[in-house]
């Protein structure tokens, strides 16, 4: 697959010693370039949503990890991978339920462990940079399996509704759910998208309509409570969504509202299918009632998109980040490994 964007959402500058990203909470009005080399800059990032899409935040984190602890003063491998540890915890308590961030950083620490006795502390420094950058190119070889996988499922002409951004922006290249959209598109396959613009946040309306323009797809914005109406009238083929974490039993943490859309998805016989890397999935957690649900700031829903307050002040906001599908619900889970159904019995790699 070609890169139609030019560029990667996540990118390491060796020029610059720093982690650069698409500052995606300025999109689509603006497309910003930011440089990251500090962990207080690393960690704005990550917390603000200045990088999202759990394969993204993931790669993100181990990137600017390594940068970071680049430039950290350590003695001794002991007070490396002490300094490590600590920054790893406080990354992985910034946004809890996508896995892929703590699979991520748990990888660097097994390979600092691994090669502690072995190597020098500017050794090591070298070795997380490596490991960092190894986790983002084998992202972008699963996108492309995954897109291939996908795209056997669907048939030119097909209409997909997606939810939240899982594309380009949401990984190193390409994307998970939008990914057989990309392919369809560079084989000249005919493909329509309607696009959720996914409350609070806006991720459909602000960037996957964004990616999607860019690449020359036929779409089409709606807002999140006309889903059931689209698909009475026959208007959908497939729902198409990616995930934060899959419990290794199928149930599936994505976006607040994926749960919604899946069941009305299962009432009008359409299949739902959810795309991610097999680095998604958490064969610790046994089912989705284990996963740990993110809630965010009330002003996400009160004040963001506004000059003046949506809503009178002083009062009870709930806003949860994520919602759990059922595995039952689900028609298939893909991974670049494969194409799974219920009951999932998934496999690591090939």
């Amino acid at each position: 697959m070609t890169n139609i964007f030019g560029w990667d959402s996540v990118q390491y500058s060796e020029s610059k010693k720093a982690m650069i990203i698409l500052d995606q909470t300025l999109l689509p009005n603006k497309e910003s370039f930011i440089s990251i080399n500090k962990e207080s800059l690393l960690k704005e990032a990550i917390k603000l949503l200045k990088v999202r899409g759990a394969p993204a935040i993931g790669i993100a984190a181990a990137i600017g990890a390594a940068v970071v602890l680049e430039r950290y003063p350590a003695k001794t491998n002991s007070e490396l991978i002490n300094e490590f540890n600590r920054l790893s915890k406080e990354l992985i308590s910034l946004r809890p339920t996508a896995v892929n961030l703590k699979n991520s950083l748990v990888r660097l620490q097994k390979a600092l462990i691994e090669h502690s006795f072995g190597y020098n502390v500017k050794e090591l420094k070298a070795l997380l940079l490596e490991e960092a950058l190894k986790i983002k190119e084998e992202d972008i070889a699963a996108n492309i399996k995954m897109a291939q996988h996908a795209l056997t499922l669907l048939k030119p002409g097909d209409t997909i509704l997606t939810y939240c951004n899982a594309g380009h922006l949401a990984v190193s290249r390409y994307g998970t759910a939008l990914s057989p959209i990309y392919l369809a598109k560079e084989r000249g396959i005919d493909l329509k998208v309607y696009v959720c613009e996914t409350r609070p946040l806006l991720q459909g309306a602000r960037l996957t309509t964004y990616e999607l323009k860019k690449a020359g797809v036929d779409f089409t914005l709606i807002c999140d409570n006309m889903v059931a109406h689209l698909m009475s009238q026959g208007k959908v083929n497939a729902v198409i969504t990616g995930c934060d974490r899959v419990a290794a039993n199928g149930d599936t943490a994505n976006k607040i509202g994926t749960h919604t859309l899946s069941v009305s998805a299962s009432y009008y016989n359409i299949p739902h299918y959810i795309i991610g890397p097999s680095t998604t999935i958490d064969y610790s957690c046994p089912s989705g009632s284990q996963i740990k649900i993110e809630e965010r700031e009330s002003a996400e829903i009160t004040d963001m998109w506004y000059n003046k307050k949506m809503a009178p002040p002083g009062i009870k906001v709930y806003n949860p980040a994520f919602d759990i599908t059922p595995a039952k619900l689900i028609s298939a889970i893909i991974t670049e490994t494969g194409i799974y159904r219920f009951p999932y019995k998934f496999k690591i790699n090939d």
